[in-house]
């Protein structure tokens, strides 16, 4: 129903989007490099070109703001910077940018465009922008982007849609003959809603790593069988003359006007707009007999208001939306006016029959246009906007940091034309009284002594000959030039120099190969008392709820070798030890639910729509890559190794 039940039901798409750290202070984590003039960060600088277009730094930037913004709006702050960083969500932007290039290339190719009536009419029909059904008109829906957070501007705006549309207009005529049999609706519907219980004993090497000691035989025998395993990467080592923005950050002042005014500036990013948390129970009305689903939903209705009902049996038992494995919780969410168009909120009669709600109250049946909901509000956050004396610290830090960061840019391109040897790092280094530092001998991956990981500073030593000196390198720190003073060529250790390694690798083969044997063995012996066998063999049962495919286990996670194996058990039986990437489980099937057939009518039109989507996007991903063969695809190194070097 929402683009929440949308990202549950499709997991990878959840993962990254949910990566995007959740901050009220969005552009502290955005380099300040990126508005730097004229250098590689510049906003109108290049991260690719597709075809001679451009993918910009500032492209990149704005969509990194918005979904900063958009998921901050919908979720609160529920996630940290760490997991930014963990997800990868800079790494997804930017090839998701490069990649929408590309079609924009491919629908250019093909004769598409989308006219402005086209633009105007789908404008114009998106719920945000309407009132009472009809378009509010241009002069309110300008003023509703200028209030979105951060604000949008309308032709930014226009240009995202209609590449949005012309990007819908080549899918479809790409897969629009893409079509999903009934035998493979039914297959799946048959294959998603059986379940089972199960019993785990699960085997895991690090259980019994501290029982083995490898021999120096061992040791030896790994070393000598797997020699360019160990073998040592390429090294090298620079000197290196900084204009370092952090050490002039400390020089620098904020004025109470300047704090003031950025505040003023960024108000709306310091605000959480008012949430709500609900829970439903949606019975889809699509190709069904209106009349009877109300009538429906009625009958469910009067079972939830009675006295002891439990609400979330009730959704598991009727919702049809991916929300009802948990009890029709949706989480948290906002009303669409106070998130971007686009980002995660609900449908209007949902939206307003949810505020409407007190915490604890259920709604009547509510029509939308996926169905008829049955809404319980569970909780309610206050709208809440951070104070100027809250943020004053982050403020004056900014701004400082800002102005250090110019002030090195200013002196960086002063000294450029001053270095142009090795021997000029060390007379502009007397003449201004900055130090040459020595990184020390590291790889290609690895962080430089004093310059911490700097991809690309380290790119450019890997690509120079000794005693030659670069251009003006930018870092996060701020301006470097590097001249390369020694090349240690990868090269075959001695044992000793990797005997650790390699004693850590032979033990955890060894681990392995226990965990594998009393695996076995417990199988063997399981017979009708398997906790009994689980625990001589050392192990612990681990016992889930009823659970359908795709359901995380128990220290594994979500395992499609185990799943292969238990759902073609019958209820009672016990498997063969399953190997997989980090333990080797036997389970056992304690109960089992097929699915029923009967009840495969009401789903089968989503399931199939929904298949059709898979089967259109894979095809459409393989088109692309076989259409990006034939395109000119140049990437802009220094800037991609800028924007991603600290995320």
């Amino acid at each position: 129903m929402t683009m929440l039940d949308r990202m549950r039901r499709h997991q990878s798409w959840l993962k990254w989007i949910l990566g995007v750290v959740v901050v009220a202070f969005i552009f502290i984590y955005v380099p300040s490099f990126l508005g730097t003039p004229g250098g590689n960060g510049s906003a109108n600088a290049s991260i690719a070109t597709v075809d001679g277009r451009k993918v910009l730094v500032g492209t990149y930037q704005r969509a990194y703001n918005q979904q900063v913004q958009a998921i901050r709006n919908a979720y609160g702050e529920q996630f940290n910077d760490q997991m930014l960083q963990q997800m990868g969500i800079a790494q997804n932007l930017l090839q998701r940018l490069i990649d929408d290039e590309a079609v924009q290339v491919e629908a250019e190719r093909l004769g598409l465009r989308v006219s402005d009536a086209e633009l105007s009419q789908r404008i114009q029909s998106i719920p945000a922008f309407q009132i009472n059904g009809k378009f509010m008109g241009d002069e309110r829906y300008q003023q509703f982007l200028k209030m979105q957070r951060p604000p949008i501007l309308a032709t930014d705006f226009e240009r995202d849609v209609r590449r949005q549309m012309l990007s819908e207009k080549v899918q479809s005529l790409v897969t629009g003959w893409v079509q999903v049999e009934d035998k493979e609706v039914e297959q799946e519907y048959l294959k998603r809603n059986e379940k089972v219980k199960l019993e785990l004993a699960i085997f895991t090497a690090s259980q019994f790593r501290n029982t083995i000691q490898p021999t120096d035989a061992e040791i030896t025998a790994q070393f000598t069988a797997n020699t360019d395993k160990y073998r040592l990467p390429e090294k090298r080592r620079v000197k290196y003359l900084t204009v370092d923005s952090n050490s002039l950050k400390a020089k620098m002042t904020a004025t109470p006007q300047e704090v003031q005014a950025l505040y003023e500036q960024n108000k709306a990013s310091f605000s959480t707009p008012e949430q709500v948390r609900a829970s439903h129970i949606l019975l889809t009305t699509k190709d069904k007999d209106k009349a009877a689903v109300r009538k429906q939903a009625e009958a469910v209705l009067a079972k939830v208001k009675a006295p002891g009902a439990d609400f979330a049996a009730l959704a598991k038992q009727y919702s049809e939306d991916g929300s009802k494995d948990n009890g029709g919780d949706l989480s948290f969410f906002s009303r669409a006016s106070d998130v971007p168009p686009g980002a995660p909120s609900m449908v209007k009669p949902f939206e307003d029959a949810s505020f409407a709600l007190q915490v604890g109250q259920i709604s009547g049946v509510v029509e939308s246009e996926y169905g008829f909901h049955i809404i319980k509000l569970t909780d309610r956050k206050a709208a809440v906007t951070r104070t100027f004396d809250q943020v004053r610290p982050q403020l004056e830090d900014q701004i400082k940091a800002d102005k250090a960061r110019a002030a090195a840019g200013t002196k960086a391109t002063e000294l450029a034309s001053q270095i142009k040897t090795a021997a000029d790092l060390d007379k502009v280094a007397r003449t201004e009284g900055l130090a040459i530092s020595d990184s020390g001998l590291f790889a290609r991956e690895e962080p430089l002594a004093g310059l911490g990981f700097a991809p690309g500073v380290a790119a450019k030593a890997f690509d120079m000959e000794v005693g030659k000196v670069s251009d003006k390198l930018e870092t996060q720190q701020g301006f470097v030039w590097i001249t390369l003073v020694e090349i240690k060529p990868s090269a075959v250790p001695t044992l000793e120099q990797v005997k650790d390694r390699v004693k850590d690798d032979v033990a955890q083969v060894k681990a392995v190969d226990v965990a594998k044997a009393r695996a076995a063995t417990m199988a063997k012996t399981a017979g009708a008392n398997f906790a009994a066998a689980a625990k001589a063999a050392g192990v612990d049962v681990k016992t889930t709820d009823m659970m359908a495919r795709g359901t995380a286990l128990p220290e594994i996670g979500i395992n499609q070798q185990v799943e292969d194996v238990v759902f073609k058990l019958k209820t009672g039986e016990t498997s063969a030890p399953i190997s997989t990437d980090n333990a080797v489980v036997v389970a056992r099937v304690k109960e089992k639910q097929d699915a029923k057939p009967e009840d495969m009518a009401t789903a089968k039109a989503a399931l199939r729509d929904e298949l059709r989507q898979q089967h259109q996007g894979q095809f459409f991903a393989a088109y692309m890559t076989k259409a990006r063969e034939k395109m000119a695809l140049t990437y802009n190194q220094s800037a991609i190794q800028l924007l991603l070097g600290g995320k």
